[in-house]
């Protein structure tokens, strides 16, 4: 699907703020409610919008520890890549886990109440899971930008 300026521009100002009424959201791109709202239910349709949620902080809600862990399997053949994607998305802490080109074959972003709690979620889950050569670990001291989405252009 192409997408014209007011689509990018629904687009870009949905991501920054989810919870904006569809009246704000016509009105901040020059239409009225109902064709808005139709675009919306397009965008939404065609797949371009995914889904709305909630940024939480997850250190006030107690997890002040985050970890990426870059994970190389013994086999990539396509089931043993399947098994693995399947194994870490039965483990709630690893938020985030994405297959990489290159001599690491996966990198996973995991949060964690505490440092034991996240050496009991290495040691358990994910070190002794099936075909897992090795796990290279990085704590997060600090974050210096989090943006959530993509950039949407607005030519």
């Amino acid at each position: 699907m192409a997408f014209d300026s007011i689509d990018r521009r629904i687009l870009g100002l949905l991501q920054d703020d989810g919870r904006m009424t569809n009246v704000d959201l016509a009105e901040r791109v020059g239409l009225t409610a109902p064709p808005c709202l139709r675009r919306v239910r397009t965008l939404e349709e065609v797949g371009a919008i995914r889904g709305y949620h909630a940024e939480l902080d997850a250190a006030t809600l107690g997890y002040p520890i985050t970890v990426f862990a870059m994970v190389s399997l013994r086999s990539q053949a396509e089931h043993d890549l399947a098994a693995f994607e399947d194994h870490v998305a039965q483990i709630p802490e690893i938020r985030e886990c994405h297959m990489l080109n290159g001599e690491i074959d996966f990198i996973l972003k995991i949060v964690a109440t505490d440092l034991k709690s996240f050496q009991e979620i290495l040691t358990t889950h994910l070190t002794p899971a099936p075909n897992v050569a090795s796990v290279k670990t990085s704590l997060t001291i600090r974050t210096a930008k989090a943006l959530p989405g993509i950039p949407v252009r607005q030519d």
